[in-house]
């Protein structure tokens, strides 16, 4: 039991660094290599493309870096606990929470009260409730297209810097392994392979999240939580989809789909609004 929390510890510290250098390396790729390229400044022709992607990619950013901050921000710990209760009996050591009663959690890993506890996510390194439920959805779904469209400057790159033609969807497929090959002979440059690289990261990460976005708006959607699911229980008296939607994305949805700001209004404990797991 030591070693699985000392591994999940130890996972809850390097993954928000991996996420920030991801962006920081997306950031430089970006701006350093694929406008400049794709894009080049001779060309006055394509001034108006360089800024419409600029203010895409920067948009799309923004938003995600955004929403990452307010999940942590707005944490879905409870406020009037300070004391570790006590656990029912039927917890189990083996998991990462405890279920108390009214639907709180005991993460062992924030070692706090957790309202309405959907998951642990190590990437913003604290638990997924309630309350930065929507900020975590706008999260997944701003990363992965800003993944996505990453990945189409990298191919796009990739074609004008060194003439590599995608039309035959094997090209994509096998370009890793072939330009690891190549590497090794010395045919291909670091960073070509490097660039490759960053093209099955972008692909990974953003199909990824918005796999996993889907689920969490199937989730919301049923007035369920993923521990819920986990323990193969349904919610009694479950809400029409609307209503449950409404309080996790709030009456100013339409904003909140553009900006990251707070769409919900909150209280000090959401006492009204613990369901019984």
């Amino acid at each position: 039991m030591f070693t699985r929390m000392l591994k999940l510890r130890l996972l809850n510290a390097v993954a928000p660094a991996y996420f920030f250098m991801a962006t920081a390396v997306t950031f430089i790729l970006h701006f350093c290599f694929f406008i400049p390229t794709i894009f080049p400044n001779t060309d006055t022709s394509l001034t108006g493309s360089t800024t419409l992607h600029t203010v895409v990619f920067l948009f799309l950013m923004f938003n995600a870096l955004g929403n990452y901050i307010m999940t942590i921000t707005f944490p879905a710990e409870s406020a009037n606990e300070t004391v570790v209760p006590v656990c029912s009996a039927h917890c189990s050591d083996k998991v990462d929470a405890h279920y108390l009663l009214n639907g709180r959690h005991f993460c062992k890993l924030c070692k706090k009260v957790i309202l309405k506890r959907d998951h642990h996510c190590f990437f913003t390194g604290n638990c997924i409730g309630n309350k930065n439920m929507r900020y975590f959805i706008m999260f997944c779904i701003y990363t992965s297209c800003a993944c996505l469209y990453s990945l189409v400057l990298g191919v796009a790159f990739l074609t004008v810097e060194y003439s590599i033609s995608f039309e035959n969807p094997l090209t994509f497929l096998t370009l890793l392994p072939l330009s690891t090959g190549y590497f090794f002979t010395g045919t291909v440059s670091g960073l070509q392979l490097f660039l490759v690289l960053m093209l099955y990261v972008w692909l990974g990460i953003g199909l990824v999240c918005a796999g996993f976005c889907c689920q969490q708006v199937l989730l919301v959607a049923r007035g369920q939580t993923w521990c819920q699911m986990q323990r193969g229980q349904l919610v009694e008296n479950r809400s029409p989809w609307r209503s449950n939607l409404k309080d996790v994305f709030g009456t100013r949805w339409i904003l909140g789909l553009i900006l990251p700001v707070q769409t919900v209004e909150t209280c000090a404990e959401d006492t009204d609004q613990y369901k019984q797991d």
